[in-house]
């Protein structure tokens, strides 16, 4: 079992930046691969980033590309989506997720990011 909580949502305004954590726990030596996701209002679930479990890989949505960095601290066990120049558009519920056996298998409970004009 892998139990994910992220933070670190909240209102910035355009061009303004946040970064969210999410804290790992639990059989975290069987994750291979972690990820940030976002869903806003009447629109489907996105991917946003993916890093493996290692740190050596990391890929991006192309929204997120120079704009968004994925990273994680071992010793906390937490991995952070940073976001920078951010825009109306970002405005979302991000979550992290996980990849045991599955694509995906564990999620957190969300937070909420708001980007005002």
């Amino acid at each position: 079992q892998v139990m994910l909580v992220e933070s670190g949502g909240g209102t910035v305004q355009t061009g303004g930046s946040l970064r969210l954590s999410c804290a790992v726990a639990g059989r975290t030596l069987s994750i291979n691969s972690m990820a940030w996701f976002r869903q806003a209002p009447g629109k489907e679930r996105e991917s946003v980033a993916v890093m493996n479990w290692s740190g050596d890989y990391t890929w991006y949505e192309d929204f997120a590309k120079g704009r968004f960095t994925i990273s994680r601290d071992n010793a906390k066990n937490t991995v952070y989506l940073q976001m920078n120049s951010l825009n109306p558009e970002d405005t979302a519920v991000y979550y992290c997720a996980a990849s045991v056996r599955a694509t995906y298998e564990f999620w957190g409970q969300g937070t909420q990011v708001t980007v005002s004009s």
